[in-house]
């Protein structure tokens, strides 16, 4: 959840003009805490198609992707592995077609999404829309690093911040 000062700074930087018109900087969070990409990746589909030669994995139709409290559903999903010391890990997880991506109670949904596993680096693309809470910010990209939370929102970027009611 974003704080609420960051939402009223946001909120007034571009009433005022000092955001870039085409990016905003977000905290974007994604559960509130760190994510931890070194839990085991676990996937499950309709079909899966491997090819050892060149570490790749494809699965197709009603495929959901879960490390830990991250959870990715896609109608397809590309697992790129490598082999280091003798361990088999994952390196990078393409998803396509209808992608959302769960942590916790916060969201996003967008065409197509790349999650960077040793980096833990995500990032969307196509009508990109992120929810957290009653707040939402949509653009056309989104690059987050999942372990800080630290997030950019490019293209024609749109949000609605709802100020916290004081009791």
């Amino acid at each position: 959840m974003i704080p609420r000062i960051t939402c009223i700074a946001l909120a007034l930087a571009a009433l005022v003009g000092v955001t870039h018109p085409a990016a905003a900087q977000v905290a974007i969070g994604f559960g509130g805490v760190a994510h931890d990409s070194d839990q085991p990746v676990e996937a499950i589909s309709d079909t899966l198609s491997i090819d050892q030669t060149n570490g790749r994995a494809l699965f197709s139709g009603n495929v959901i992707i879960i490390q830990g409290d991250l959870r990715i559903a896609a109608a397809e999903v590309e697992v790129i592995y490598s082999d280091r010391d003798g361990q088999r890990s994952v390196d990078e997880v393409i998803a396509t077609g209808g992608v959302l991506i769960t942590r916790g109670e916060d969201a996003a949904e967008g065409d197509d999404a790349v999650y960077a596993v040793p980096s833990a680096i995500l990032t969307m693309n196509g009508n990109v829309l992120v929810t957290q809470g009653t707040t939402t910010i949509a653009g056309d990209s989104m690059v987050v690093d999942m372990t800080t939370g630290d997030g950019v929102v490019e293209g024609r970027v749109r949000t609605v911040l709802t100020p916290q009611s004081t009791p």
